[in-house]
């Protein structure tokens, strides 16, 4: 009898530890299930673990977007400064340009001077082109000096809305213009023939002679000559006078 007790206590012990063991195996199952299932978004994709490194998780959302933020979590997010490359290429072109403090002023030996007339008759304008010819940059400053009469020593005087914003700064090959009125046309008693005249450069005590356009040369007028500041382009308006 003790033995058959004994061993229907060894049979009870064996079997709890069985279902122990299947209870056991069950939860893990379900446990397995519930992971997999909290593990998925809607479309099947995995969504990020709660256990991942959380730079890990915000960096793979970074890396769907070409050109985007970039993957925050590897420390990578730089990459989005991608966008600000073209402005450093602009800002070195810039940066390139010649400064007009720096660069040296024209001389007469940097530039030739050519006068043509700007319309038909009674010709009341001319206008002064300046092409820099000596293969380097310099500047033109304020306007053309000019002197068309041996009788008359002034300057012809400048009008001041035609003044640029900044000096002229002209490559090598480039031109300037500066429009120069010479009277109100017309043939008049003040008016006096001029087939060549003087002109001087901003801060350069050289003179320059240019000839007068057009087989007859000019008529100038004392009291109606003048003339506009060095621009890159003639501009409507400002060179209206």
């Amino acid at each position: 009898m003790r033995t058959f007790r004994h061993r229907t206590t060894v049979l009870a012990a064996a079997a709890t530890a069985a279902l122990t063991l299947t209870l056991t195996a069950c939860g893990g199952e379900d446990g397995t299930g519930a992971a997999k299932a909290a593990g998925t978004q809607d479309g099947g994709a995995p969504a990020a673990s709660a256990s991942a490194t959380p730079g890990t998780a915000a960096g793979t959302s970074g890396t769907s977007g070409t050109g985007g933020s970039g993957t925050s979590g590897t420390g990578t997010s730089g990459t989005s400064g991608t966008s600000g490359t073209s402005g450093g290429t602009g800002a070195s072109k810039a940066a390139a340009r010649p400064k007009v403090a720096t660069t040296p002023a024209c001389t007469p030996k940097d530039v030739t001077l050519r006068a043509d007339r700007q319309d038909g008759p009674p010709y009341t304008h001319i206008v002064l082109t300046a092409k820099n010819t000596s293969g380097r940059t310099c500047r033109l400053d304020g306007f053309p000096e000019i002197q068309f009469l041996e009788s008359h020593r002034e300057n012809v005087p400048a009008v001041a809305k035609s003044k640029p914003p900044t000096p002229v700064v002209l490559a090598a090959g480039d031109p300037a213009y500066a429009l120069v009125r010479l009277s109100d046309g017309g043939v008049h008693e003040d008016n006096e023939p001029v087939s060549a005249f003087s002109v001087t450069l901003r801060g350069s005590d050289d003179v320059i002679a240019v000839r007068a356009p057009g087989a007859d040369g000019i008529a100038v007028d004392p009291a109606k000559w003048k003339t506009g500041y060095w621009t890159y382009e003639l501009r409507n308006g400002a060179d209206e006078f």
